[in-house]
């Protein structure tokens, strides 16, 4: 079955510093998850409505995240 996932801009009236390079939404279609060319992994609150928050950033990578994935449960 295909399921289809509208469009989401990750921020308001201007862009962010960083450069994105890889995006996934989660299963739920309730998180969005960025990693960007400065190697920081975003987390976003995604409502039913498609407005998008900020929920957490994840320092530590050295270099750029080129892909992401979710885990296997």
């Amino acid at each position: 079955m295909k399921t289809s996932v509208p469009a989401v801009a990750v921020w308001g009236q201007t862009a962010p510093s960083h450069s994105i390079t890889a995006m996934m939404v989660t299963d739920d279609q309730h998180t969005v998850v960025t990693g960007s060319q400065e190697g920081q992994i975003c987390l976003w609150d995604l409502s039913s409505d498609l407005k998008i928050s900020s929920k957490e950033i994840l320092f530590g990578h050295t270099s750029s995240v080129t892909c992401l994935a979710k885990a296997r449960e």
